[in-house]
């Protein structure tokens, strides 16, 4: 695991791909009831698109925006495998593009910003960006964390 002293500013990574299934979709939908058609694909046929989702402004069905975010999300615990403590924010996230049934993801992680914040660990500001197996932005925004420090930060004088 990285320390806050292992980190410095512009450091990137770049997670694995990972496909979003229908499963992932049906799964989310269960666990947050966020059943909309948009996300559907026809329970009888499940080659077919259900007319609901046909009928979106995408033409096909989509997974859920916050899916992505946590799939996101997921991806940047190991990418880089940070000491992290916490996570405390999130900033400016946007939503650029739909994320599609079946399409491959991964996550860019760059850091921004690193600040001492008590003792024993840093604040760590990250530019995540979750793009698609050709480089197409999804979603982008920052993820604030505390990370651990592996000694003792110097006091500031007052």
């Amino acid at each position: 695991r990285l320390h806050s002293e292992d980190l410095e500013v512009g450091q990137s990574w770049r997670s694995p791909l990972r496909t979003i299934s229908q499963a992932d979709v049906i799964e989310f939908a269960r666990l947050t009831g966020d059943d909309d058609p948009l996300h559907r694909i026809d329970s009888e046929n499940e080659s077919t698109i259900d007319d609901d989702a046909a009928r979106s402004p995408f033409g096909k069905p989509v997974a859920h925006g916050l899916l992505g975010l946590g799939v996101l999300a997921g991806l940047g615990v190991r990418y880089p495998h940070a000491a992290t403590l916490a996570l405390v924010g999130i900033e400016d996230w946007q939503f650029d593009n739909p994320v599609y049934i079946d399409q491959q993801v991964r996550v860019e992680t760059t850091i921004e910003s690193i600040t001492p914040y008590g003792r024993r660990a840093s604040r760590v500001v990250w530019l995540r960006r979750l793009i698609d197996d050709d480089g197409r932005q999804l979603q982008h925004g920052r993820f604030i964390t505390l990370v651990a420090t592996r000694g003792v930060n110097p006091r500031r004088p007052r």
